[in-house]
């Protein structure tokens, strides 16, 4: 076997690696809104200006400053028909994380394609907002998606990201 063959499935295994990765931060991302959108149904029927103030007394922060105001102001303005579009919304958004994980771990160009245009789209408001607050955060959160954003996209382009039908990692098709 020449150098070249056997070279390629080890590269392979490192896309594979890369985009098992990839997945694990999607499932996270996923996992994490779905817990909010649980909390959100948690609300439903309860008083959120009472939730509200919980909240800033279990942070130790003072009704009186202007931001805990207005996250109080905003707590009064809150329906249970609005809790449950947001529950809604953010249930649908975390399955479409699944689901990219999910193809995203097994190698699928479709979730390839799902992962460049979500991450693209991201990518404006993400400049927006390191141009108006620069901190650590925003670097790294803008950082990490051009990462993801660029190699999916280097992926779609060379083909490398999808792997031989004779791969054991993969399921059928």
């Amino acid at each position: 076997m020449n150098a070249a063959a056997e070279s390629a499935p080890h590269g392979h295994d490192h896309n594979l690696q890369a985009l098992r990765a990839i997945a694990s931060f999607e499932l996270a991302k996923g996992l994490i809104v779905l817990l909010a959108a649980l909390a959100v149904v948690f609300m439903v029927g309860r008083d959120a200006s009472d939730i509200a103030d919980g909240i800033l007394r279990l942070l130790h922060i003072s009704p009186d400053h202007h931001f805990a105001q207005l996250f109080l102001d905003f707590a009064d303005t809150l329906t249970d028909a609005k809790l449950w579009t947001v529950a809604a919304v953010a249930t649908i958004y975390a399955i479409l994380r699944f689901v990219e994980a999910y193809g995203l771990w097994y190698a699928r160009t479709w979730a390839e394609w799902i992962a460049l245009v979500s991450g693209s789209l991201y990518v404006p408001f993400e400049i927006y907002k390191l141009i108006h607050r620069q901190s650590v955060l925003h670097i790294s959160i803008l950082a990490i998606n051009l990462i993801i954003v660029l190699y999916m996209a280097y992926l779609l382009k060379t083909g490398k990201g999808h792997l031989s039908s004779g791969n054991s990692h993969r399921l059928p098709t």
